[in-house]
């Protein structure tokens, strides 16, 4: 087999301290900037921890680093890439590959009906000529399995890992150790000299995870430098040697951990000034009290991939803006999808002080919740109709509402449908050429706004609104927050709000509910500090740290 080229690198400018350093990286998403001159570095054997919040911009580099389609097919990025001194271009994850860089991902890319070995070694197969390869080609080539066992038990071996088989098959092994054959494979590669890891303990026992953290030390300590994306500021102490905190796509410091500690990282991570996004006077005139329960959740859990709930007790209090915040795939998400009957779930909701059936899809419907799904497109909008029949259809079916009985039969109430379509246009200021136009001819915003009109059509006691202003501009977000608290205020309408946009729940809510790791870690008051909310998105109780 033809051995491949590896991109070219000059490693004669030894004057570099960095084995990578990303300068002034900046990239454009659709007019959307994610990063803005942000600079990175990471030294030959470090371990260095890349801190942000969701949307932080983390992702965006770590894709620049790697080559991936995503950058380059949406017009690349600005600023310059070095390793070891030297400016590289990569332009695919198998150019990154060949220079060096490797990934441990979150969701592991095992085959399960593979062995040990043949995972370690896929891709990289040790090819071995037999009589029909050398008439047909090397296609036909056998496999050298002797040797490709020994180099994946060699691989397993470096990182201490001799209690697994390297024949063993990789379907139904703990999720730990398939983790680590995720780490054995990277090591396996020729010429590793970084590897990144992206949130590795994320399904990690306590005992597997602290297996992992020196697992990463022993790679570090044979001088492969150590990318660590996580949220877990207690990992970030104990095994990091140095970090980047990125906010909001722009740089903001990288420090020696010797020199900071959890609730100053905790405050970077977060700190900005809280604006308020909303301005609708006489808020305090609304009556909120702790003795009227719009929504209660009793030991609530829900099976939903990436965002399981696992045993949550909560009251919502009639009347008030409740949010939750948290990072991606902590549970956020699934508290809400399972009350609306989308996912699996179990334990006692109670509306408005009467028990849902959990079992029935529609139940919350019927029992005055709405809901804005955060999955406009493919979950909120019939994106072939119209906008009319999309604010009336779920009021329709629900409620019989926009029908008319002629003889034995119910038809559709053209003209009072027609009517209340128009009416919110008004009111949302919906840009449309009318009723009729479809829904997905529409832009994000009123795709938007179009989801609340109809969860609004219910005239729901409680509305749920997941990612509110995820994908629209900042004059429509303003919008749809101002009609959100007006809607609170002149109704009285419990409203319930799911976003990763921290500083839009901080703006309106009441009070904030940080979910992590599946279940309700703090309930914070929005001008709560911004290492008290740091620190509870990672998981760690402020009480129980020192600066």
């Amino acid at each position: 087999m033809e051995k491949e080229s590896t991109p070219s690198v000059n490693t004669s400018d030894n004057s570099s301290q960095y084995l990578l350093s990303m300068e002034n990286i900046s990239k454009e998403y659709y007019g959307n900037r994610v990063l803005k001159n942000v600079n990175f570095q990471v030294k030959p054997g470090e371990i260095h921890a890349l801190i942000g919040e969701n949307g932080a911009g983390k992702s965006t580099l770590m894709n620049i680093l790697f080559g991936m389609p995503v950058i380059h097919n949406t017009g690349g990025f600005e600023g310059v890439m070095k390793i070891l001194g030297q400016p590289i271009a990569l332009h695919s994850p198998h150019e990154a590959m060949l220079a060096g860089i490797g990934m441990v991902h979150q969701e592991f890319m095992l085959i399960p009906d593979f062995n040990v070995t043949e995972n370690v070694k896929i891709g990289r197969e040790i090819g071995q000529s037999n009589t029909l390869s050398q008439l047909f080609g090397g296609l036909l080539e056998g496999m050298k399995w002797k040797q490709m066992s020994q180099e994946a038990r060699a691989a397993l071996d470096s990182i201490g890992m001799m209690n697994i088989d390297e024949y063993a098959m990789v379907a139904g092994m703990p999720i730990g150790y398939k983790q680590f054959v995720e780490i054995a494979r990277e090591i396996d590669k020729t010429g590793i000299k970084l590897l990144v890891f992206d949130e590795p303990t994320a399904v990690l026992t306590e005992s597997e995870a602290e297996k992992l953290l020196g697992i990463m030390r022993l790679i570090a300590s044979k001088g492969i430098a150590i990318i660590f994306i996580t949220h877990r500021l207690t990992e970030v102490m104990e095994v990091a040697d140095s970090i980047t905190i990125l906010r909001d796509g722009e740089f903001v410091t990288r420090k020696a951990i010797k020199d900071t500690n959890v609730v100053e990282i905790a405050e970077l991570m977060i700190g900005r000034k809280v604006e308020k996004l909303v301005d609708v006077a006489g808020e305090d005139t609304r009556q909120i009290s702790d003795h009227t329960i719009a929504l209660e959740l009793k030991d609530y859990k829900v099976e939903m991939p990436g965002e399981t709930v696992k045993g949550i007790d909560l009251k919502v209090r009639e009347g008030e803006i409740f949010g939750f915040g948290g990072l991606a795939g902590q549970g956020k998400i699934g508290v809400i999808n399972g009350i609306m009957g989308l996912y699996p779930a179990s334990g006692e909701v109670f509306a408005n002080g009467k028990k849902l059936d959990l079992t029935k899809l529609g139940e919350a419907l019927r029992n005055g919740i709405a809901f804005v799904s955060e999955d406009r497109r493919g979950v909120g909008l019939l994106l072939g109709e119209s906008i009319e029949r999309n604010i009336t259809f779920t009021s329709m079916q629900i409620n019989d509402d926009f029908l008319k009985r002629i003889g034995f039969m119910k038809v559709l109430d053209t003209k009072r449908a027609n009517a209340h379509a128009r009416e919110m246009i008004k009111v949302l200021d919906i840009r449309c050429t009318g009723p009729q136009q479809t829904a997905g001819s529409l832009s994000g915003g009123n795709q938007q706004k179009v989801c609340l009109a109809r969860a609004l059509t219910m005239v729901p006691r409680i509305l749920i609104v997941a990612e509110p202003t995820r994908g629209i501009d900042v004059g429509a977000k303003k919008l749809v927050l101002e009609y959100l608290a007006k809607i609170n205020k002149d109704l009285g309408m419990t409203v319930i709000m799911i976003s990763s946009e921290l500083v839009e729940l901080r703006s309106l809510c009441d009070r904030i509910a940080i979910v992590s790791e599946g279940k309700i870690f703090a309930i914070m008051k929005p001008d709560a500090p911004d290492a008290a909310y740091g620190l509870a998105m990672s998981g760690i109780n402020p009480e129980e740290v020192t600066a």
